[in-house]
């Protein structure tokens, strides 16, 4: 079942350690068949080195495992309440990488400081507020999820395709498994480069307007002209 599917996950999930987002089993990459809404997802604790395509396991939107003898991520919950209000994403990621939870534990957006970041993201990339001692005691992945989507509440998810979670971590999503682990890349990349620009010019005072317009529109929406067609 959905045997393309899984091995585009696995990919993307061997990808992550090739990339240095995550070290041992720190985070997971997920992928959605919409015709059939069937989640394929990372089974948990299981070192990326060692993973099968036949290791994937196959949910429903609901949480039921559909295929698979093995459990679940244990961040199962956050990926699939994402897929169902983020509903033309194609694939999730979760990671600890180094710069982009700096933030994240700082409770702190990242603020678009250049064109780098505005390239893929349409300004701040936003942090969610922290969990109550209810939300984490009680469903804590799926309230994790729960945040997130609160947080989206007036922007749109296509154009900020990450979040950080306070006190935790980023969370990416994309067209497809490839493409969230892309953005999550690059996340990284411009969390550190908004670090050290902050430490350089001690403000966040963010990109202005207009080059933040041109670079992102430049390579997404109906006017795009980045690249090939």
């Amino acid at each position: 079942m959905l045997e393309a599917l899984k091995q585009k996950v696995l990919m993307a999930n061997q990808e992550l350690q090739r990339k240095e987002l995550v070290i041992y089993t720190w985070g997971n990459v997920s992928g959605i068949d919409r015709e059939k809404n069937l989640v394929v997802i990372k089974p948990s604790g299981v070192a990326y080195e060692d993973l099968t395509p036949g290791d994937m396991v196959v949910l429903d939107l609901d949480g039921n495992i559909v295929e698979g003898s093995l459990r679940p991520s244990s961040d199962t919950p956050t990926h699939l309440e994402l897929y169902r209000h983020f509903e033309t994403i194609g694939g999730v990621v979760h990671t600890h990488s180094m710069w982009a939870t700096v933030w994240a534990q700082a409770c702190q957006g990242i603020p678009c400081r250049g064109t780098t970041h505005a390239d893929y993201f349409y300004g701040e990339i936003p942090c969610t507020r922290c969990l109550t001692r209810e939300e984490v005691e009680e469903n804590y992945e799926l309230n994790t999820g729960k945040v997130i989507v609160e947080r989206f509440r007036g922007l749109d998810y296509r154009d900020v395709p990450a979040a950080l979670v306070a006190e935790h971590g980023p969370f990416t999503w994309g067209k497809d498994p490839h493409e969230a682990v892309h953005n999550s890349v690059v996340l990284e990349y411009v969390a550190q480069m908004a670090l050290r620009t902050r430490q350089l010019a001690g403000h966040d005072r963010p990109i202005s307007r207009h080059v933040l317009d041109k670079h992102y529109l430049r390579k997404h929406g109906p006017d795009a002209y980045y690249g090939q067609r």
